[in-house]
């Protein structure tokens, strides 16, 4: 079996993580503008609760991350717990479908690059590139190892632009020989860096960075205004 990545004690502060500013503003209150009286609002959190998967990973009933690796009662902490209980059913990168990981980037220009090309795919693949969408940064910093793939040829395969099919084997080891996270170059902004952090107890200090517009109006490259 190959050898793991070394680890590299980081200390990295003010990386970003991009999310829809509509989670960031109103998080639990986001089914708030659907309701017409305090009635309706609470029918609708009750239905909301059912299927929420924040909430059920929370009371214990998540498959892929147990309620003792959670969150509770700091700063932006529902934002945390959502990055690991809200995973693609396909999963991404350095993550399966059950369980998720907090994704950030060191570099602004860098979380920018990514969700421009993830969004963009999705335009293309309806044949439109027409919508305005606002995000906002959150900010956190980390003092921890994490294993670093940065500059090994062994694990180009890992970085692949279309698959990531050897990103998850290799997430998946490292997860069950108990690791915090992967350290990794962008795919996506030539020297770039980002990091995907498997446990939620090492997100510190979770706060609001700059927020952005990113509008596109007929070309797969938006145009990108901090607001």
């Amino acid at each position: 079996m190959p050898a793991l990545p070394p680890l590299r004690l980081l200390r990295q502060f003010d990386t970003c993580r991009l999310i829809p500013s509509r989670f960031a503003d109103v998080e639990d209150s986001v089914l708030a503008p659907l309701a017409d009286s305090d009635a309706e609002l609470r029918d609708l959190f009750e239905l909301d609760n059912a299927t929420n998967a924040r909430l059920s990973a929370e009371h214990g009933g998540a498959p892929g991350i147990g309620i003792d690796e959670l969150l509770f009662y700091v700063p932006n902490y529902r934002i945390v717990n959502a990055a690991f209980t809200y995973a693609r059913p396909e999963g991404s990168r350095f993550n399966d479908g059950e369980r998720g990981a907090w994704y950030c980037a060191f570099e602004a220009d860098t979380a920018l690059a990514e969700i421009i090309f993830h969004k963009t795919v999705e335009y293309a693949e309806i044949g439109r590139f027409d919508d305005s969408v606002s995000y906002q940064a959150m900010l956190a910093d980390f003092t921890a190892e994490f294993h670093d793939i940065r500059g090994l040829e062994q694990f180009a395969s890992c970085l692949a632009p279309d698959s990531y099919v050897e990103s998850q084997k290799l997430a998946e080891r490292l997860l069950g020989e108990g690791s915090t996270g992967i350290i990794y170059p962008s795919v996506r902004r030539a020297g770039g860096t980002n990091l995907a952090c498997f446990r939620p107890a090492l997100v510190g200090n979770v706060r609001k960075g700059a927020s952005y517009r990113l509008t596109w109006e007929g070309s797969p490259t938006p145009r990108v205004a901090q607001i």
